[in-house]
């Protein structure tokens, strides 16, 4: 089964809230983005963002430019339906952020919960950290949470990278600076305690 297949099968067996990673409100990356205090037109990526509720806030805040990029198809169905006509606003793309063509220079803020940990292998991460930096505005932030080092080794039954802070800053490159960071613990539906790492960084 290729990855696409299996975010795909992870969709449609569960519904969004009981999925591992679900949070009601991304509260966290939510209050970093306020406080970066953007023009409404500022251009925002989502990535991994699925059935994310993270661009439900992002339009009540009256963001224009929103981009939720996911794997799963379903996953970004789900979002569709649940925002009705607030939908035909956001830019909605199915691909694998390691390879998808987006804007260079494009966007203010790259937003990334539970999609980076996923990447295990050497060239995905490469591949990644260059998507990034190509699409990212010079002076735009990243926002990312990814697993830390006590939390579990899998995620959804597959194997997860865990990220101390000086390994996060090492994978992700010197063009980053490290603005703040906060460890965050996560319950998913299932009551497995899961510690996240939350890091915002700007592009040199």
């Amino acid at each position: 089964m290729d990855c696409k297949e299996l975010w795909e099968n992870v969709y449609q067996s569960k519904p969004a809230d009981r999925l591992g990673w679900y949070k009601p409100q991304l509260q966290t990356s939510l209050t970093w983005i306020r406080e970066l205090d953007l023009d409404k037109d500022a251009p925002i990526i989502d990535v991994g963002g699925g059935a994310s509720t993270l661009v439900d806030d992002l339009l009540h805040d009256g963001h224009r430019f929103i981009t939720v990029l996911d794997l799963s198809g379903s996953a970004l169905a789900q979002s569709k339906t649940r925002l009705e006509d607030r939908a035909d606003s956001v830019t909605w793309l199915v691909g694998d952020i390691t390879t998808a063509e987006l804007p260079s220079n494009h966007f203010e803020v790259w937003h990334d919960r539970a999609v980076f940990h996923f990447l295990t292998d050497d060239q995905q991460q490469r591949q990644y950290r260059d998507n990034l930096l190509t699409v990212l505005k010079p002076g735009g932030h990243l926002i990312i949470g990814a697993f830390a080092p006590e939390a579990p080794p899998k995620c959804s039954g597959l194997p997860v990278q865990r990220y101390s802070l000086e390994l996060l800053i090492e994978t992700l490159g010197d063009e980053l600076e490290l603005l703040r960071q906060h460890k965050e613990m996560h319950i998913t539906p299932g009551g497995v305690e899961q510690m996240y790492l939350y890091c915002q960084f700007r592009l040199r």
